[in-house]
């Protein structure tokens, strides 16, 4: 009897999950692992929100595994030596895991295959399992990857996606190979409160009903920060408890501009995916260098607590960097706002930013999260990279009624009309009521004139 090893990674579900499928093709019995991998702790990716989601994921797969005659093995410790543990205690002559883009994912993935083929047993990476396509299945004619997202968008449209797979019906795992206790999501003081569940059937749960009504609307109302028109579905794509391959198939079988605008910002996943593998660097360097020279220093360093602690005196910055601590995630919209703020108007180091948002996001990776900061900050792919989003122009457009402020800077809830907005242009004697409430840490014009500056562009 042969029996294959599967390697969940950011893969952490049964239905459309080519790395089991294949295992399952090939062998009679399978042992699904997840590794608790030291080296993602000590490189401070282990933040409570993800720990917390990990654990709920591990969890939904373990049951539906069980529900399936099988079940999760879990170990902990150096993920190369867990793995091939593993590997020897089940006799396995075949591991299966998903492809990733992250420098140390490629690193894992050459020892790991090293450290089998010594052992007999061969190493299988799948690609497209984490990403709708595969990052080295669209590139130009001059370049090993697309550094703007139109053209890449182009090309990526006239790509093929591959089917999605049903989960499988039954699943052997041998005898003899011991687990870990399956992880609890633990009490940190640290902990989103608001923070929501994860798993893949609650992943599914909400894709269903995102497809049947949310999608249709969402090319108008993405923007609406009061609305959250959003799919939501980030959390369960950065744990791969949702095929973004089978979200592509199903969201195109709905009809409407909704639909298409959606899958765009699929895409961009990709897209941020490929420039990831093709410049590992990005994560820490940046990918366009704009030579700046960021602000540093105990007012920098009071500048940046005020943008995390909420407390800048823009509400809807403040109103954005609140939910992102109570929830552990943040609308797209307010993303783009506050680190816009940060980088461009404070003119701060946007890896103070990224690191803040990996310490709170559910959905922070790698990928997603540096580049979308670097893009903020006009040092990423960004075709203009010198824009800068002033915030009260951006609260008017995308907040008019001003509920998102109101929901989230309860200090201001009982302001009315524009001063929810703008409360340092209340009248002094009105204003000494909503004190608690601190005066903006800029002045709009003076942060663009020092960001122009130290761009050149004054």
């Amino acid at each position: 009897m042969t029996t294959s090893v599967v390697l969940f990674t950011r893969d952490l579900r049964l239905h459309d999950h080519p790395p089991l499928r294949a295992a399952l093709d090939r062998s009679a019995a399978v042992v699904p692992l997840f590794v608790r991998d030291r080296a993602v702790d000590a490189a401070g990716f282990a933040a409570p929100n993800r720990l917390a989601l990990l654990s709920d994921c591990l969890r939904d797969l373990d049951a539906g595994l069980r529900d399936r005659g099988g079940r999760l093995v879990v170990r902990s410790g150096d993920l190369v030596a867990q793995v091939c543990a593993v590997a020897g205690e089940a006799e396995a002559d075949e591991v299966h895991m998903a492809a990733d883009v992250s420098a140390h994912a490629h690193r894992r993935e050459e020892l790991l295959r090293s450290a089998l083929e010594a052992r007999g047993c061969r190493l299988h990476v799948h690609d497209a399992v984490t990403t709708v396509l595969a990052p080295g299945s669209v590139t130009p004619a001059s370049s090993d990857h697309f550094a703007v997202f139109t053209p890449y968008f182009r090309r990526w449209c006239d790509h093929r996606v591959r089917e999605p797979l049903a989960a499988p019906r039954r699943i052997r795992v041998p005898d003899g190979v011991g687990s870990e206790p399956l992880p609890g999501r633990g009490a940190s003081a640290e902990l989103s409160p608001g923070l929501a569940p994860g798993g893949e059937r609650e992943a599914r749960k909400r894709m269903t009903a995102w497809l049947r009504g949310g999608i249709s609307g969402y090319a108008d109302q993405h923007d609406d920060l009061a609305g959250d028109a959003t799919s939501r579905l980030s959390p369960h794509l950065h744990f791969g408890a949702l095929s973004p391959a089978e979200l592509v198939h199903r969201a195109r079988g709905v009809e409407g501009p909704g639909p298409e605008a959606f899958v765009r910002q699929l895409a961009w996943r990709d897209f941020h995916a490929q420039v990831l593998a093709a410049r590992p660097r990005s994560s820490t360097a940046d990918y366009r260098t704009r030579h700046d020279r960021w602000r540093t220093g105990a007012a920098a360093e009071a500048d940046a607590a005020a943008w995390r602690e909420g407390r800048t005196g823009y509400p809807i910055v403040d109103a954005a960097m609140r939910q992102l601590r109570h929830e552990g995630w943040m609308h797209n919209r307010g993303r783009l706002l506050v680190a816009s703020f940060l980088t461009k108007t404070l003119y701060v180091d946007w890896r103070v930013g990224a690191r803040h948002f990996l310490h709170l996001l559910a959905d922070g990776d790698v990928a997603n999260n540096q580049l979308n900061w670097q893009w903020a900050a006009g040092t990423g792919t960004d075709t203009r990279p010198h824009r800068v989003l002033n915030p009260t122009t951006q609260a008017r457009r995308f907040d008019p009624d001003g509920s998102y402020v109101r929901r989230w800077v309860p200090e201001l809830a009982g302001l009315k009309g524009r001063f929810v907005h703008e409360p340092w242009r209340l009248p002094a004697e009105e204003r000494s009521a909503y004190d608690a409430y601190p005066d903006p840490i800029v002045d709009l014009a003076e942060g663009l004139d020092r960001f122009r500056r130290a761009r050149g562009r004054d």
